[in-house]
């Protein structure tokens, strides 16, 4: 089920779309009999591609996923008792021979450790399998304990690959479900993590790390320019969408 959930999602990323677009427009164009279809699929390519990479479109669709979390992320009138780290991907560098996290790991891991700092927690679980030599979850692990946060209340889940698994695995390190439990992800990534962790634990506190959303200023005619920033933002949030999806097909 988990291959066939990657495939779907494969397939529907905007780059994959519009090569099968353009090439199914070639070799219509080159069938002289079937010229103007390739024609119109090609019209038809060029638009999709232009939607997709512009900035107002990439925008609407992360404020869909992100306008829950569109607030101050400051928990002061609950305690936490876990911070939860979800993974976002690390790599390995074969050249220095170690597993980097990548942007969007770091950026949930920092934010964690501010939300530490400044509330405390009992526990800060990092989380994530990962494709490397080392597990995501002990990646972060390693970079929390470099930032100050004490090894004894680092837990590491290096089982987990997918959102659903994260809330699997952390059910089973906790036996409490009363505990609050601080998700730190990304704000495009929180509604469907919130969701599955709300499965086995009463008390969810969602703790944005980033945020794809940003609200427009003025008329900027360079918005509506096709990016290659926007292009990626697209994919990522039509990546989540699917997800999403995904999983309310699995529970059903």
């Amino acid at each position: 089920m988990e291959d066939l959930y990657a495939i779907c999602k494969s397939f529907a990323d905007p780059v994959f779309i519009i090569f099968i677009l353009l090439f199914v427009a070639l070799i219509l164009c080159l069938r002289g009999s079937k010229k103007k279809i390739g024609i119109l699929i090609l019209g038809l390519a060029i638009l999709l591609l232009y939607g997709l990479s512009i900035a107002p479109v990439a925008n609407y669709l992360a404020y869909d996923l992100e306008k829950d979390y569109l607030r101050s992320p400051t928990p002061a009138e609950k305690k936490i008792d876990a911070i939860v780290i979800l993974g976002g991907g690390a790599d390995d560098i074969n050249s220095l021979n170690s597993t980097f996290a990548t942007e969007a790991s770091s950026a949930r891991l920092l934010h964690g450790v501010e939300i530490f700092n400044k509330y405390g927690a009992r526990y800060f679980v990092c989380s994530g399998k990962g494709a490397g030599r080392r597990s995501e979850g002990e990646v972060l692990g390693q970079m929390a304990l470099s930032l100050g946060v004490p090894k004894e209340k680092i837990r590491i889940d290096a089982k987990s690959n997918n959102t659903w698994e994260h809330a699997v695995e952390l059910n089973k390190m906790f036996a409490d479900k009363n505990i609050y439990i601080g998700i730190v992800t990304s704000g495009y990534h929180m509604k469907r993590s919130e969701k599955e962790f709300k499965k086995y634990f009463s008390n969810v506190v969602p703790l944005p790390a980033s945020y794809s959303y940003s609200s427009p200023s003025g008329e900027n005619v360079l918005k509506y320019i096709p990016q290659t920033a926007a292009l990626n933002a697209t994919a990522t949030a039509l990546r989540e969408i699917i997800g999403s999806i995904w999983y309310e097909i699995k529970a059903i």
